[in-house]
């Protein structure tokens, strides 16, 4: 496979400063002033080791931008994440050769079986919601929304859709050139569950990649392109593709921050989550690092291009945390 020389996607500088002031700013802070969010350990001293993550594409900007602010704050920690895919991911975490799993999909059966035959215990935190979003090139004009079936129509295993004109009466006669991310991906489970109805399931002969820039040059380049991806990439892309409304039943919605957090762009609005390690968080510096990415998730999630959790998802990712700690 050819290695892709796109740059994969990163936060704003600008988007981490304002963040980082913004945090200095408000809460953070003890009762004299001080740092208190990942700023040392219990006994007061300077943090010092290695946080080691990896896992999804999707989540990555969400995580480097949690790393980035954290260092500044804690310069002896050295952050790393690394994008495999989801899937990819837990091999590595159920391996024991990562602290935390970015996943943009809840863990499978079979990788918690795995986990548990090598004495892998983990916690499953939100970290921010995403609205997985269907994407054509922008000199599509005849296509705006397409409810469930037409979506399954053209990505089912058994599809053989080449044209526009096979999707919809009145579509133009345009050849259709599918991209999207590859089996290792978190987006590809959740888009074939949620479209296909079985994960996993889905048509092959289309442009795969792990890496959603990839996606999105694909979709770029071709006008009866389509492809799929989480909505920062939307975002972040602007003018390059073409966010499609989907019809789950109830018309058509599209994707955004208001129609994910109050359920209606169903079937694809997710949420999206980092699994930490037992083992890992009996260390001060990846329990502080956890600490800091809960405590600021919605500043975090926002810098990044992506939608805050709810606050009844922000409460419960709190209590899970303080469980955590005993």
């Amino acid at each position: 496979m050819k290695t892709s020389t796109l740059r994969r996607r990163s936060v704003p500088a600008a988007a981490v400063l304002s963040l980082a002031l913004a945090l200095a700013a408000c809460g953070n802070t003890d009762e004299s002033g001080n740092p208190t969010a990942g700023s040392g350990d219990e006994g007061g001293g300077e943090l010092s080791g290695e946080v080691v993550i990896d896992g999804s594409s999707t989540v990555e900007p969400l995580s480097a931008a949690a790393a980035e602010l954290f260092q500044q704050e804690n310069p002896g920690v050295q952050v790393t994440v690394g994008t495999s895919g989801t899937g990819g991911g837990f091999e590595k975490f159920c391996r024991g050769e990562t602290d935390i799993s970015n996943a943009s999909r809840t863990i499978a059966e079979d990788e918690i079986a795995t986990c548990e035959e090598a004495g892998i215990e983990f916690a499953e935190l939100g970290v921010a919601n995403d609205a997985l979003s269907v994407v054509v090139n922008p000199e599509n004009d005849w296509a705006d929304c397409l409810t469930v079936e037409e979506l399954n129509a053209i990505w089912d295993e058994d599809s053989t859709l080449d044209n526009w004109s096979q999707v919809r009466d009145g579509f133009p006669d345009v050849p259709l050139e599918l991209f999207g991310p590859g089996t290792d991906s978190g987006t590809f489970d959740y888009f074939t569950d949620a479209i296909n109805g079985n994960e996993g399931v889905s048509r092959s002969d289309y442009g795969a990649s792990e890496d959603d820039n990839v996606v999105v040059q694909g979709v770029e380049g071709a006008a009866g392109a389509m492809g799929y991806f989480g909505f920062s990439y939307v975002e972040e892309n602007e003018g390059r593709v073409k966010p499609l409304a989907v019809d789950g039943g109830d018309g058509c919605v599209e994707p955004s921050t208001e129609s994910v957090q109050d359920g209606s762009y169903a079937p694809l609005g997710r949420q999206l989550f980092i699994y930490p390690s037992a083992q890992a968080l009996e260390r001060p510096e990846v329990q502080a690092f956890v600490d800091f990415y809960v405590d600021n998730q919605a500043e975090i999630a926002e810098a990044a291009l992506f939608i805050p959790l709810t606050d009844e998802q922000a409460s419960e990712v709190e209590s899970k945390v303080q469980e955590l700690q005993g």
